[in-house]
């Protein structure tokens, strides 16, 4: 049997991975919301729950559980929130923006245009994390990306 690669093939380099209560909820609402593919799942250590589960969101990752204190795997609201955030390129951000604040989450900034070339939003999902959402609508040149964040600057 030939030794196996240190990354495998099928896992990105960095991957998150998310605690919540309710993971089986958050599984949907990611299916739902980001269009995430379930990889797989495993029932909790008393055979209930999530222990573990793997989503893809396009070529990407996330790992979750359900929180597990035993583990010390905490969801946020153990510690009044999170101070980590996930970005996500989606193909049509208010699209998926709207159906995120369908699904429970938060609106913590609006879906707007940004000075960077992309259309940006951030919500806060019914377990905590906060998302940013984006569409990519205009390749900005770094002088102009400057000379915009400087004007965006002056006005506040």
């Amino acid at each position: 049997m030939s030794k196996p690669k240190p990354i495998p093939d099928e896992y990105p380099r960095v991957t998150p991975y998310l605690h919540v209560q309710g993971a089986a909820e958050a599984i949907e609402f990611y299916k739902t919301v980001l269009g995430a593919g379930e990889r797989g799942r495993m029932a909790g250590r008393d055979g209930t729950g999530v222990g573990h589960a793997e989503l893809e969101i396009g070529d990407s990752m996330i790992m979750l559980s359900d929180e597990a204190p035993e583990m010390d795997a905490y969801a946020p609201g153990h510690f009044g929130g999170t101070p980590v955030s996930l970005h996500v390129y989606v193909e049509d951000v208010d699209a998926v923006f709207a159906a995120a604040l369908a699904a429970g989450a938060k609106s913590l900034s609006e879906v707007t245009d940004q000075f960077y070339g992309d259309r940006s939003g951030t919500f806060e999902d019914p377990w905590g994390h906060k998302w940013h959402v984006s569409s990519h609508i205009e390749d900005v040149l770094p002088e102009e990306m400057e000379r915009r964040a400087a004007a965006q600057a002056q006005q506040g």
